[in-house]
């Protein structure tokens, strides 16, 4: 039997992208490709991209589920732009993601499921695997289903059963592909399928078949095996880690290192909810874990663990941040250590909830009645949110106050690898408790210390009693005080704290500190920005980037920074929210450029962006990015 032919030449980086319905398992497929691609040495980002529904209807344009991972041999940054290999389970899944392909890309596709009616409820007159209109792709189409029926008839599955089993052929096919071991992934479906081990069999045995497949399958042309070589990378532990994981280990690594117990209250709400899934599982860290009624119950819950001695934490979305505003007030005006988690999502409302954007800035920075600052950090990608959890908590400890940690859709369900920090190497800052009167013989729960944070003290210690709570309080000694010069002096007093929060100075990621144009990002939008100026700079233009991570208060040295460059441009998936900021802050004229169309920023738009600041063209920087459908489509733009 010929062997399909092997790709000599190792491409720096590949990206893959799997598609299916949404029972089709491709989140599964593509998180375990995922560990098989780590565990192969290269660097990697993934994109999950799932719809909202529950279960929409099979085989519609509205149930596709897809996973990218762009993984290589240099340093990966983004999930990538567009796919050189799309895998399209059905119809479907082919149509809402082609047009991402890149032109002269691999469609592999399962002909089992292109049926007449699949190819109705995909709006196709015809069957586009035998019109030619995929003439400018690859195709590699075979019946995947029938492969996979054959390959565990010896489990004596139903047909039901057996068809679930389709991803793991797809997956065996794409490990001989790209030159993956299949081992951990055996392991890992024997685990899985632990009290079912007939189930773990066939999936098993479909894995290997689709290995198989790709090993001796008699085709020329379009597949070929693809070796990717491992990245240069420090000696280490490594391990691929989502968003919702880094922060959960996170705040039990700042917890710990403020030798506190700690308590989560939460809601289930996507994309957050992994967070208290992640979290339920760490008990063994005195983490204790409620999921409450509601999302006021939830943050009410963890102000009074903190009020109780232990760290509060309370996680959310946009809608369910909302919701806890009066609450967040409440930590404010009584001064007490809380980190709230907000995995932010499209709105207002309930908007988009499986898709990405970075629009509640507003509502961290400024989104609580009365004046009520709170410190904000925003985490740039998966690894960076474990150092973010743990700055989190160390600023609510050591200054007495909830603070906000952004991340995004995009960052909560997207992997990357991280490297495994030495314990040893983070300083503890564990908390000191008021145990006596700390005023001769009288206690002053609001004395401040010299960072301006009051004492913490724990209920019921002996001659400790003293009054908190949301009406405004006397400086000092916390009686109840309406008296307009107290309220001044202590509005004041908790605006200087935070204002006075000893964070990093600002430095520019990539670029020089002066020039003709710096990028300014937070959030997730650092991988497309840093290879966006990096692909500029080997252009020769004059462009940094700057990437914020304390978004307030924000660095002391950051308005002299940006004064340096003739231009500033803020790439945000918002309207514009951060760079209003900076213009407050600053007077500096900084440029938006906006995206709110769900999907995270293309490297290929910012570098158009940035191009437009060195085309002698006056005035057509910045602005809003078009949306781009060939990205993430959407069904009502391909049958509108």
């Amino acid at each position: 039997m010929q062997m399909a032919s092997v790709n000599t030449t190792a491409p720096e980086a590949v990206v893959v992208r799997f598609a299916g319905d949404s029972g089709d398992g491709m989140q599964l497929t593509g998180g375990q490709f995922t560990l098989s691609t780590a565990l192969a040495g290269n660097d990697l980002a993934t994109f999950p991209d799932f719809p909202a529904e529950i279960r929409a209807p099979q085989g519609t344009l509205f149930g596709v589920s897809a996973f990218q991972i762009n993984f290589g041999s240099t340093a990966i940054e983004t999930a990538g732009d567009a796919p050189d290999v799309l895998v399209a389970m059905n119809p479907a899944a082919l149509k809402v993601n082609l047009a991402a392909l890149k032109p002269g890309g691999l469609i592999i596709a399962d002909t089992g499921e292109f049926t007449k009616r699949n190819l109705d409820k995909a709006k196709y007159d015809t069957n586009p695997l035998e019109d030619g209109s995929l003439a400018k792709w690859d195709v590699l189409a075979f019946d995947i289903s029938a492969l996979t029926m054959e390959s565990v008839k010896p489990f004596g599955l139903g047909n039901k059963e057996a068809l679930r089993c389709k991803n793991m052929w797809t997956l065996g096919l794409a490990l001989w592909m790209f030159d993956r071991p299949r081992d951990p992934i055996h392991q890992w479906l024997k685990g899985k399928f632990a009290k079912a081990p007939e189930l773990a069999e066939a999936n098993i045995a479909a894995l290997d078949a689709g290995h198989a497949y790709g090993e001796t399958a008699e085709i020329s042309g379009p597949l070929k095996q693809v070796h990717v070589d491992p990245v240069a990378s420090e000696p280490g532990l490594y391990r691929t880690i989502t968003g919702a994981e880094s922060i959960s280990l996170g705040l039990v690594a700042g917890a710990q290192l403020a030798k506190l117990p700690m308590f989560f209250g939460g809601y289930p709400i996507t994309p957050a909810s992994a967070i208290l899934h992640h979290l339920a599982r760490l008990k063994e860290f005195d983490v204790q874990t409620f999921q409450a009624e509601d999302e006021i119950a939830a943050i009410c819950s963890a102000i009074g663990a903190s009020y109780a001695g232990q760290l509060g934490v309370t996680s959310s979305s946009g809608p369910g941040i909302a919701l806890k505003g009066e609450a967040m007030g409440l930590a404010i005006m009584t001064e007490l250590p809380l980190v709230i988690v907000n995995s932010q999502r499209g709105g207002p409302s309930t908007g988009l909830p499986t898709k990405t954007e970075q629009s509640d800035l507003y509502q961290a920075v400024y989104g609580r009645n009365g004046d009520a600052p709170m410190p904000v950090i925003a985490a740039r990608s998966p690894a960076d949110a474990f150092e973010c959890a743990i700055e989190a908590c160390r600023i609510a400890v050591q200054y007495m106050t909830p603070v906000m940690l952004l991340t995004d859709g995009y960052i909560a369900n997207a992997a990357e690898p991280w490297k495994v920090p030495d314990p040893a190497s983070y300083k503890p800052f564990p908390v000191t408790f008021l145990t006596e009167k700390n005023d001769g013989e009288n206690l002053l729960p609001y004395a401040r210390d010299e960072k301006g944070a009051r004492p913490w003290i724990k209920p019921g210690t002996p001659g400790l009693m003293h009054r908190i709570g949301g009406i405004e309080k006397a400086q000092g000694t916390g009686h109840i005080d309406y008296s307009p010069a107290n309220h001044q002096a202590m509005t004041d007093a908790r605006k200087a704290k935070i204002d006075n929060i000893d964070v990093p100075d600002q430095d520019v990621c990539l670029g020089n500190t002066t020039g003709k144009l710096v990028l300014v990002g937070w959030g997730s939008t650092y991988g497309p920005i840093h290879q966006a100026v990096r692909r500029a700079r080997k252009k020769g233009l004059d462009v940094s980037h700057v990437h914020v991570r304390n978004v307030w208060p924000l660095p002391k040295n950051l308005g002299p920074l940006l004064k340096g460059f003739d231009n500033v441009l803020v790439p945000e998936m918002n309207t514009g929210q951060f760079k209003t900021v900076l213009r407050d802050q600053y007077l500096v004229d900084a440029q938006p450029l906006t995206k709110t169309s769900g999907q995270p920023f293309a490297i290929a738009e910012i570098e158009a962006a940035i191009a437009k600041f060195f085309d002698g063209v006056p005035g057509n920087e910045g602005g809003e990015v078009e949306v781009n459908e060939t990205q993430l489509p959407s069904p009502e733009a391909i049958n509108p």
